[in-house]
């Protein structure tokens, strides 16, 4: 009995710790002062930006019964989606505990920060820059009940090009991935490699949700290339759809 009780705690002390390491604010110490105003105010820039323009959007969502039944089947959701509609997504599924991946630069400190503002966590690294250390981490979360998210055609594109991020933790970890799209009636698109959107005040956005999509442990490579075909397919007929539902075009 005691040596049980041991292990539990140390399960819960492990879980806390994690909690700590992906929602806390990080230390800016090793930054500049200029660098650490700089990172303040853009933070509370950001924060305010998404909540003054995504909080008046009038907001349609289709699916969202999907993610009710991953959850109703005992297992944590791999948010999946493209990069361009990052801005909405973020204020979209606020507040989830939702863990993301950031890379460890500075210029990931100005994201960051304002994404734990909205209930976010980040797992630190990227494809390029420590991303077996944040993939590891976000297995983790996904183990300790923590749902996660991926911009699957990031952190540099090419754009509406899927990786194979998703799948990979999908498969290593036995959890669902959850595909989805959310498309404006009006916006403003950046000139940025992700084409990345920004909505209008009071416009009209829907969120399509997919089917979830599991992927055995013991899944061959045959099988996972077939997934990652798939999932491709998916996120292009839901951007098509979610752009003809939001421009009326049904």
């Amino acid at each position: 009995m005691e040596t049980t009780r041991k292990r539990r705690a140390a399960a819960r002390a492990d879980v806390e710790q994690l909690r700590r390491r992906v929602y806390d604010f990080s230390d800016l110490s090793a930054y500049s002062l200029r660098d650490r105003l700089m990172i303040r105010i853009a933070d509370l820039v950001f924060y305010l930006l998404i909540r003054l323009i995504c909080s008046t959007l009038r907001w349609e969502v289709r699916g969202g019964e999907r993610l009710d039944s991953i959850y109703a089947g005992g297992h944590r959701a791999i948010f999946t989606f493209w990069h361009n509609c990052i801005f909405s997504a973020t204020w979209m599924w606020r507040n989830r505990g939702i863990v993301v991946m950031s890379s460890v630069s500075r210029d990931a400190e100005y994201v960051g920060r304002f994404i734990k503002r909205l209930g976010y966590g980040t797992a630190r690294g990227s494809h390029t820059r420590g991303g077996g250390r944040a993939m590891a981490e976000m297995a983790e979360c996904l183990d300790s009940g923590l749902d996660v998210g991926f911009t699957i055609d990031g952190p540099r594109g090419p754009a509406f090009v899927a990786k194979p991020g998703a799948v990979t933790l999908a498969r290593h970890s036995g959890q669902a991935i959850l595909p989805f799209h959310i498309a404006a009636r009006r916006y403003f698109e950046l000139p940025s490699w992700d084409r990345q959107q920004i909505p209008w005040p009071f416009t009209r956005a829907v969120v399509v949700i997919a089917e979830p999509v599991y992927l055995s442990r013991e899944a061959r490579s045959e099988e996972t290339a077939r997934i990652q075909s798939d999932l491709q397919e998916t996120l292009e007929r839901l951007r098509e759809e979610a752009e003809r539902a939001a421009m009326g075009e049904e």
